[in-house]
């Protein structure tokens, strides 16, 4: 689990099928690898990958095909965010990812105005388009942004980057067209899931007859009657 709180940059170098090399790069690199471990989990531009041999400036991860194809981890980005895990008791700061993207975008447009970066994505993936909402949480290379607008269907979104955010992150090497990863917020997910659940009987999910149909059934009455209240 991340915070999409960019503590990095590095670059990244294939250097078999499944494995690639992650060099830190300064003046973050010591806080990358302060207390990397093997077997560490990484979001290296939002993909989570697992530490498999450690090196003066950097690491080794290992990177499925799967990975490959469903983020732009195989297309050589010059530079790449790192973020070592959250930890408990860490502050959170931006919102829960999990490294585990949904799809890639491209960024249409990169406009500076006097307070921040309004920088626009396009997505044609579908999967990603239906967890994105005006004010809602999106992870864009790993970094924690919030939607500030976006079309109903959630391909096209807008995002207010402050100087600090796109200074220290891979934000600034974009160009319209570069591919980025995009995740989008798990609390929305499992939402999305609960409320597909409810619209079926709980028969047919092998439940208790006595589980309501629906959230609107629900009530501080039911749960009462069944011990949770």
């Amino acid at each position: 689990m991340f915070t999409g709180l960019v503590q990095g940059l590095g670059t990244l170098q294939s250097i078999d099928s499944d494995k690639l090399r992650i060099t830190c790069l300064p003046p973050s690199s010591e806080l990358i690898m302060l207390d990397l471990a093997l077997g560490d989990s990484v979001a290296v531009d939002g993909v989570c990958l697992t530490v498999v041999d450690i090196l003066s400036q950097g690491f080794i991860a290992v990177a499925s095909p799967e990975t490959r194809d469903r983020s732009t981890l195989g297309s050589g980005a010059q530079y790449v965010n790192l973020e070592t895990s959250l930890k408990v008791g860490s502050k959170l700061g931006g919102h829960f990812v999990t490294g585990h993207v949904d799809g890639t975008g491209t960024l249409k447009s990169a406009v500076q105005t006097a307070t921040s970066w309004e920088m626009i994505f396009n997505t044609a993936s579908a999967q990603v388009a239906r967890y994105i909402l005006s004010k809602g949480s999106i992870a864009v290379n790993g970094i924690s942004l919030t939607v500030a607008d976006c079309n109903p269907e959630g391909s096209c979104f807008m995002a207010a980057v402050i100087p600090l955010t796109y200074a220290e992150t891979n934000l600034q090497y974009l160009v319209p067209g570069s591919l980025v990863n995009l995740e989008g917020d798990i609390l929305g997910k499992y939402v999305e899931k609960f409320l597909r659940l409810g619209a079926a009987s709980p028969e047919d999910l092998g439940w208790d007859s006595q589980v309501p149909r629906s959230l609107e059934n629900m009530t501080s009455t039911f749960l009462a009657e069944h011990g949770y209240l």
